[in-house]
C-alpha cells in the first residue's frame, strides 16, 4: 500500500463520518469555512487527551479566527461521546471505523510503536481553506505541544 501525503494546494478529500451523536458530517457542506481536520489514534488514550484538551482550551481563539476544528479517529460514535463528555470536549468528533478518510489523508501507515513497525494511525493536522483546498499538511505531530506550534502556524496570538 503506498501512503498518500497530502501537499498545500492540493484539494482535500472530502468524506461523510458521522460524529458522536452520530449524525452524519460532510466536509463539503464546510466550504465557506477554514477546518482544521486531526487525526489521533484512540479516544480517551493520555496523549490524544491531551491534544484533545489542548483543542478544547484552544477553541475560542481557532473559532474566533474562523476555523471549524474536527478530530477523526476510528472509534465508534459511543466513545467519541464518552471522550467528548468526559473532557469536556467542545468540538466535533468524527468516526472513521475502516479508517478510509485516514487513507486519504495519509494518516495511516506503517510507524514505529515500541521499536516495532506496525500498520496505524498516523497522528496528523490538516489546515483546510474556504475553497476545500489543503493550506498545511502536518503529519507526525506529537501530542503535547502540537496546538501552540499550530496556533504559531496560523499566525495567532499564544
Amino acid at each position: 500500500m503506498t501512503e498518500t501525503r497530502l501537499e498545500p494546494g492540493t484539494a482535500a478529500p472530502d468524506f461523510t463520518l458521522v460524529d458522536q451523536d452520530a449524525a452524519p458530517v460532510r466536509l463539503d457542506d464546510l466550504r465557506g469555512q477554514k477546518v482544521i481536520l486531526y487525526f489521533y489514534p484512540a479516544a480517551m488514550t493520555p496523549g490524544c487527551t491531551t491534544q484533545a484538551c489542548d483543542f478544547r482550551d484552544s477553541i475560542a481563539s481557532l473559532q474566533g479566527a474562523g476555523y471549524t476544528v474536527l478530530g477523526v479517529s476510528r472509534d465508534e460514535p459511543a466513545k467519541l461521546r464518552k471522550f467528548r463528555d468526559r473532557d469536556g470536549l467542545t468540538f466535533t468528533l468524527l468516526s472513521d471505523p475502516d479508517h478510509a478518510v485516514h487513507e486519504a489523508y495519509g494518516a495511516w501507515g506503517e510507524k514505529m510503536n515500541y521499536g516495532k513497525k506496525i500498520q496505524g494511525v498516523i497522528r496528523s493536522t490538516f489546515v483546510i481553506d474556504e475553497e476545500g483546498r489543503i493550506e498545511h499538511a502536518l503529519y507526525n505531530v506529537k501530542a503535547t505541544g502540537h496546538v501552540a506550534r499550530l496556533r504559531k502556524t496560523l499566525g495567532l496570538a499564544a
